[in-house]
């Protein structure tokens, strides 16, 4: 048998065939036959790579000024901005009641959460996990609720054993996060801490907030939000879907960095971390009371910690200097979604964009707020 860097014939490719070797005709065109049949299936199984959809909706000013800066791979895109009050529209084949995964940004909920609660009196920055859940004995017990929202609990960004790890997730379009609430208490219990009160980005920290804030108000994460952020605000687009089963028949599709399509995806007891998935119009009614701070928790927009890079850090909330205006923000990525809010609160401006691939849009988002003047 040939091998190494023989051809098919068991001749070298770099060596001309001797003068009396002849090609099989039945041979050359099974062989031309079975290269074009490789070759469509390459082409059925290559993945599609997004473009942006060239139907515009909404503002056509808005578009044409958003349209330079959104690159990559994108497709469907919904965007909204807030000045002083006026509200404007634009998408590229969606519009602003295009339902989108917000991953991420379901953070800053979350922590909206923790300083609703503090301002009821149900726990106090300095409140301990072990106080809220059952994890008692383990590093994670007196892990401050300030600290898991402000990244600084010294947890790792999932734990130790997802069903799925996040990276293979990416590459296989399977959910990471499936566990309910036992089994991420199991991954708390058996995380270990590591330099705790320096920042470091925990998916797990905000989860097991989350949770924390629901068992003190003696309710589930979703009916938390539904109740204290969602309904004061008419977020009535807004959801978080635990499981498969909350999700509708038409739930929205995306597609990952690879350009493949993603599946909707839930988050189980992860949900406080990224499970939400909203409309523009749902966000900007969230951005105009962040704004005019009639939003339930706005104590956790205020920087209290140095993040580094010149930014630094709230409940979750990123805050930093752009051309001399200061910045309060968020991103988030899904499988297949990517998403941004982004706040100049001194000006009474914000910019949202929410996106149905991974291709990020932050910086987008922070262009564009840059211009507003």
């Amino acid at each position: 048998m040939s091998t190494g860097g023989d051809g098919p014939t068991g001749h070298d490719p770099h060596v001309a065939p001797s003068a009396g070797w002849h090609p099989n005709p039945a041979r050359v065109v099974v062989a031309t036959i079975m290269g074009v049949l490789v070759a469509l299936l390459g082409l059925a199984f290559m993945p599609r790579v997004p473009s942006l959809s060239t139907q515009v909706t909404g503002d056509q000013d808005l578009a044409a000024q958003s349209l330079p800066h959104l690159g990559g791979a994108l497709d469907v895109v919904s965007i909204a901005t807030v000045d002083a009050g006026t509200i404007r529209y634009a998408g590229f084949g969606a519009d602003e009641t295009t339902v989108y995964e917000i991953g991420s940004v379901t953070k800053t909920f979350t922590s909206a959460a923790l300083a609703d609660a503090i301002s009821r009196g149900e726990v106090t920055a300095d409140t301990k996990l072990g106080d809220l859940l059952p994890v008692r004995g383990t590093p994670v017990e007196d892990v401050t609720l300030a600290e898991l929202a402000s990244h600084r609990s010294g947890l790792p960004r999932v734990g130790t054993s997802p069903t799925v790890p996040e990276n293979l997730r990416l590459l296989t379009h399977r959910d990471a996060f499936t566990q309910n609430l036992p089994d991420l208490l199991d991954v708390a219990r058996s995380a270990r801490l590591t330099n705790r009160g320096r920042y470091a980005y925990s998916n797990l920290g905000t989860a097991l907030l989350g949770e924390g804030l629901a068992s003190v108000a003696n309710t589930d994460y979703r009916q938390l939000m539904q109740q204290r952020i969602f309904g004061p605000l008419g977020m009535s687009s807004t959801t978080v879907p635990i499981t498969g089963s909350d999700l509708p028949a038409d739930a929205s599709e995306g597609y990952g960095a690879d350009g493949q399509p993603h599946k909707a995806s839930v988050t189980h007891a992860w949900a406080p971390a990224g499970g939400m998935r909203s409309t523009v119009a749902d966000m900007t009614a969230y951005a105009t009371a962040l704004l005019n701070g009639s939003a339930p928790g706005m104590a956790a927009l205020t920087p209290r910690w140095d993040q580094g890079h010149g930014t630094r850090v709230g409940y979750a909330w990123n805050t930093m200097q752009l051309d001399a205006k200061t910045v309060t923000f968020h991103g988030g990525a899904t499988g297949g979604f990517c998403a941004t809010i982004a706040l100049d609160r001194a000006n009474h401006r914000a910019v949202i964009i929410l996106s149905n691939t991974r291709a990020p849009v932050e910086d987008a988002a922070l262009t564009l707020l840059g211009g507003m003047s």
